[in-house]
């Protein structure tokens, strides 16, 4: 095979990643497409004032949706609000979990009720939302809403439509990622909004500098941080710790015996970029709902969940290593993993096959997890810290860069995997048509 052969891109993965580029560009059109009824510069306006808060998480978990509040204002959150409501579920409702068990059958029955469960929680904040925006005005005491009715329906019921209409759009997008295109949908859409506020983010910096509200030597110290973050995130999030595994003696040429040996990888942060998004996802909820409830307590709530914060740091460090182990807990079972290698003979040298096998890959799993969950909580919170400290006027802190590390490595992950499963069908053909013309 030459070298062009071997760089070349299987049409079949070539159609995945032009369609996923395709959903990511529909979703981006999406973000630029107003609700009707609302002010946009009034609007903007004042979530630039608001952004260095919640408001500045949510925009960036938006893709800049709710600053212009456009039909996907409520982005993917409420879908994932929905599905860590079920997994949770899955665990204290017989029912759901034994709809886990059936397959693929009780899979689908699981993601329609979170379907159904996402429509309530978008109804919900839009509600929330729609009701704030009806009785607000921007900082320059502008109205935010200039179309208070729509025929017979008042803007709140419009726009409640409007944003979980386009909720549940963005929501099928990510399906269709995850089905027919590359990587995770959901959180490539997170991805994608994140990544599209770094130019602007980039130009509002160099703006600072020319007007001297940041010193040059600020700015080389973020890129710094932002450099080494990027590097520690690339270096964890490859790191394994492989067990090794031996296999019982097996025949091998005329009576002669070999031992086969191999390893069971298990890695660092075994659980991804999923328990911060989970953990943010829960702590944006009540808080943009403090932003749009003006009652006492709600508005205690709110000014106590800023990003900023030390309820907020400390809540957001604890839903981490909760989902780390959570999600580590649903996804491996070291029990099913020592059955396996004792059924195919295999062992872990000097542990005994069955259970005291599955005890020790659950023992070096949660010394893993325990690691990773620590990682998880200093790249989220020191880096966001920082740049508070620096105050620095729109979000991008230590979660944002851990989802754009995390998420492109996964989908370069499963870009090579596409490639060499293509190379073993196609050497796996060129052997069937060798052997077919040998016995022609």
């Amino acid at each position: 095979m030459s070298a062009k052969e071997g760089l070349a891109i299987p049409s079949e993965l070539k159609r995945r990643i032009l369609f996923t580029l395709a959903m990511l560009a529909v979703y981006r059109i999406g973000v630029h497409v107003p609700t009707p009824g609302v002010d946009g510069q009034a609007v903007m306006s004042f979530f630039q004032a608001q952004s260095g808060g919640i408001f500045g998480l949510f925009n960036t978990f938006t893709g800049g949706a709710l600053e212009r509040f456009s039909i996907f204002a409520l982005g993917i959150m409420p879908y994932i609000s929905a599905s860590i409501i079920f997994q949770l579920l899955q665990t204290a409702v017989p029912y759901l979990e034994q709809l886990k068990k059936e397959g693929e059958q009780g899979r689908k029955k699981i993601n329609q009720y979170t379907r159904y469960a996402t429509v309530v929680l978008a109804v919900v904040q839009g509600y929330a939302m729609a009701s704030w925006l009806a009785s607000s005005s921007s900082p320059e005491q502008t109205p935010l809403v200039n179309t208070p009715y729509f025929g017979f329906l008042p803007f709140e019921v419009f726009t409640i439509i409007t944003l979980t209409a386009g909720t549940c759009f963005i929501m099928w997008l990510g399906e269709q990622i995850t089905e027919k295109g590359v990587g995770n949908g959901a959180s490539l859409i997170i991805f994608a909004g994140i990544a599209a506020g770094i130019p602007s983010g980039t130009v509002q910096m160099f703006q600072m500098v020319q007007n001297g509200e940041m010193a040059s030597v600020q700015v080389l110290a973020l890129l710094l941080l932002m450099v080494a973050v990027i590097a520690a995130i690339v270096f964890v999030e490859v790191g394994q710790r492989r067990i090794p595994i031996q296999y019982s003696q097996r025949q091998a040429g005329q009576g002669m015996a070999q031992k086969a040996q191999s390893h069971l990888p298990l890695k660092v942060n075994f659980s991804g970029v999923i328990p911060p998004i989970f953990a943010s996802s829960l702590l944006m909820f009540p808080a943009t709902m403090a932003q749009f409830v003006d009652t006492p307590w709600m508005q205690a709530l709110q000014s106590s969940l800023s990003p900023s914060g030390a309820i907020y740091n400390v809540l957001f460090i604890g839903l981490i290593i909760f989902f780390c182990f959570f999600y580590t807990e649903i996804v491996f079972n070291p029990t099913e993993v020592a059955d396996n290698l004792k059924k195919y003979g295999g062992f872990v040298p000097g542990i005994r096959a069955g259970k005291s096998t599955a005890d020790y890959i659950k023992r070096v799993l949660d010394r893993l997890t325990v690691s990773g969950s620590i990682y998880l909580s200093i790249v989220c919170i020191f880096p966001t810290l920082l740049i508070d400290f620096a105050k620095v006027p729109f979000y991008f802190g230590g979660t944002s860069l851990l989802i754009l590390v995390g998420v492109a490595l996964d989908t370069s992950q499963q870009i090579q995997s596409h490639m060499l499963t293509s190379k073993y069908e196609g050497m796996m053909k060129g052997v069937k048509m060798k052997s077919r013309r040998v016995q022609y």
